[in-house]
């Protein structure tokens, strides 16, 4: 029997999504919290990875068991009884045998908070970056990557990548208050690829490149050419999209 899980988590504590022999991480952390409670070995698999301090606001992941659970609300509400406080399950659902949380995913987005002043308060879930940013040239070069397939220049070297051809249908910047958010969304994204593009972007920001330069950035599918990356604590996984069948039966429990 398959289910998804819907979840968020603070990645701060975490090596990363996936399990590591000598680290913690929130795969392993679920897996072993699902196990404690079916009282059989169970493997989590998730929407993609997130690197060591990246958080997700919406996660979708699935795993397998055995025989059905009876109520999935009470299962849910006793699994985020034993998970740690930074990870929390939304809703678990049943879904068909075939359905996979990683390649059956539609598109994924990926939201990016930079604070433009000192702000204790959000140190670990934001890119503390004093100085002057021009939001309408990164809103120009953002646009760049519209019409850009091949994001070679922002991957990351030996990550064993089939292609590096995506497909990005979102990328803009915007500003609340004293923080910027640079949303992207597309139909795949590699290792690495949003904090490089925001670290870049954010150098057009500040004057360091202009945007036709980042242009040419975009164009040189040269992974050295990329001028910077953000910090991990900012980014954030904030959506996955899925084909409607998939949550045909969904329901929410109380977390």
């Amino acid at each position: 029997m398959r289910y998804f899980m819907e979840l968020s988590y603070k990645g701060t504590a975490y090596n990363g999504w996936q399990r590591q022999d000598n680290a913690p991480s929130v795969q392993a952390a679920l897996e072993d919290s699902i196990t404690k409670l079916l009282r059989e070995k169970t493997v989590v698999t998730g929407a993609g990875r997130t690197d060591t301090g990246v958080h997700a606001a919406y996660y979708v992941a699935h795993f397998d068991c055995v025989d059905p659970i009876p109520d999935v609300c009470d299962f849910t509400y006793h699994l985020n009884a034993v998970l740690p406080p930074d990870i929390a399950v939304s809703s678990i659902n049943a879904v068909s045998d075939d359905a996979h949380a990683r390649f059956d995913a539609l598109s994924r987005e990926y939201k990016y908070y930079i604070s433009v002043v000192k702000n204790p308060f959000i140190r670990e879930t934001a890119w503390i970056f004093r100085g002057e940013l021009d939001i309408d040239a990164m809103n120009v070069a953002a646009g760049i990557l519209l019409t850009t397939e091949d994001f070679t220049t922002f991957g990351k070297l030996h990550s064993g990548n089939k292609t590096n051809i995506c497909k990005v249908f979102t990328a803009e910047w915007t500003r609340c208050g004293d923080v910027l958010v640079f949303t992207i969304r597309a139909n795949r994204f590699l290792r690495n690829m949003v904090r490089s593009i925001t670290g870049t972007l954010v150098d057009v920001g500040r004057g360091k490149i202009t945007v036709e330069e980042f242009g040419d950035i975009v164009r040189s599918r040269d992974l050295s050419r990329a001028t910077n990356s953000a910090p991990a604590q900012g980014l954030f996984l904030s959506d996955v999209k899925y084909p409607q069948e998939v949550f045909a039966n969904k329901t929410t429990a109380t977390i």
